[in-house]
């Protein structure tokens, strides 16, 4: 390929360019504010299992509660109807031994019943606490999800907007070339990890840092001037001594 050169030496500010946008990019993708979004994220979901739990266990000591007390409701009016008929004195003695007996089991079941209401009872506190300090935390991890997104966002977008004035300034720039020599360009720095071109100083080339042969020394700098030279090793186009300032 022939190209003026000129149009190959801009190719360095192109590069320069595109190396920057590159930079800016990576730099977005890799703030720290993005782990501290993942791990706020991960502590919501913890926390919302969290309060999953406690509000089950209160819905189950609830029921519990519930069901004990009203469990507890007709062994106690059988209790009092036991109990009447005796202080009444209406049970013969063939059968009072046996409402006596049947009165103190009423009484060991209410017992039984009233205990299980307050464990219970118990339950429903230590679960209500849960849930309010799952619902407090849930929230506090919100604000802080909610501010971290925010300076992220703000964060990426003004990486973004410079990323964008400098991709103005490479397309303004990258009109001024040969298409064919941008295609070039484009393609290698594609494959050859985000560098084009690079220069050859002295015997090494920029891009790869390797030493070039003594014969592709002497044929890179043998090439006419127009003509686009490129590296044996990397491929990438290669800036020669001759065509920079000083060179």
């Amino acid at each position: 390929m022939r190209a003026a050169p000129g149009d190959v030496m801009k190719l360095l500010e192109l590069q320069r360019l595109d190396t920057d946008i590159g930079r800016l990019k990576h730099k977005a993708s890799a703030l720290p504010v993005h782990q501290r979004v993942t791990t706020l994220m991960q502590s919501r979901s913890s926390c919302a299992d969290d309060l999953v739990a406690a509000q089950t266990a209160l819905s189950d000591a609830t029921i519990l509660a519930e069901r004990s007390e009203a469990d507890v409701v007709p062994v106690r009016e059988r209790l009092q109807r036991n109990q009447a008929r005796v202080d009444a004195g209406a049970l013969d003695s063939k059968a009072l031994p046996s409402a006596l007996e049947e009165i103190e089991h009423l009484k060991r079941r209410i017992s039984d019943l009233e205990d299980v209401a307050l464990e219970a009872l118990d339950a429903m506190e230590a679960a209500t606490a849960q849930v309010e300090a799952a619902t407090n935390q849930a929230q506090a991890i919100e604000r802080d999800l909610q501010q971290e997104i925010a300076t992220r966002d703000h964060e990426v977008g003004e990486l973004g907007q410079q990323a964008k004035a400098l991709g103005q300034e490479r397309s303004a720039l990258a009109a001024q070339f040969p298409g064919d020599l941008v295609t070039l360009y484009d393609k290698i720095r594609a494959r050859a990890g985000g560098v084009g071109v690079a220069r050859l100083e002295g015997h090494r080339c920029l891009g790869c840092e390797m030493a070039v042969t003594p014969g592709d020394y002497d044929r890179y700098m043998a090439a006419p001037v127009d003509e686009v030279i490129r590296c044996a090793e990397c491929d990438r186009i290669l800036l020669r001594q001759s065509l920079t300032p000083g060179g």
